[in-house]
């Protein structure tokens, strides 16, 4: 088993309306050097996204995030910035702005494994919780009344 690597990652955020300062986890960016590893992966929950500003641009929203993806891979439709180094790229994509798609600070830790870190990262930060069943709460007896005459 391969000794845990350093890696570094940041959650990408919109925010529909800069100036209310709300925002949506949709991504995260994770790079780990030692791997060779620059992943991001987005899910854009829309319902979510609407239900802070109803009048976003959806689709625009949706090309901005992909390009997140195709910068780390590198692909040709990344140009310029997807043929920077890998740790350049990671940077460039985790700079701070102050638009519509924004990350999170640079966040450290260790891992064996980064494609399940960054797994784990999405289901943590990104993906809605799941409902957990309301606690079951017992059933109040009725007092019966007093017996008449008493």
């Amino acid at each position: 088993m391969r000794a845990a690597e350093t890696y570094d990652y940041a959650v990408v955020r919109v925010v529909p309306r800069v100036e209310r300062e709300e925002f949506i986890n949709v991504g995260v960016v994770l790079s780990c050097p030692a791997f060779r590893f620059l992943e991001a992966r987005i899910e854009l929950d829309e319902a979510r996204l609407l239900a802070l500003d109803p009048g976003v641009d959806v689709e625009l929203i949706r090309r901005h995030l992909a390009s997140f993806p195709a910068i780390c891979a590198g692909t040709p439709d990344s140009d310029p910035i997807g043929q920077l180094p890998q740790r350049a790229r990671f940077h460039w994509l985790t700079a701070r702005r102050s638009s519509i798609i924004q990350t999170s600070p640079v966040h450290t830790g260790r891992c064996t494994d980064p494609s399940a870190t960054i797994e784990r990262l999405m289901a943590r930060m990104v993906r809605p919780v799941p409902r957990r069943p309301a606690p079951r709460r017992p059933v109040p007896r009725q007092a019966t009344p007093p017996a008449r005459g008493q």
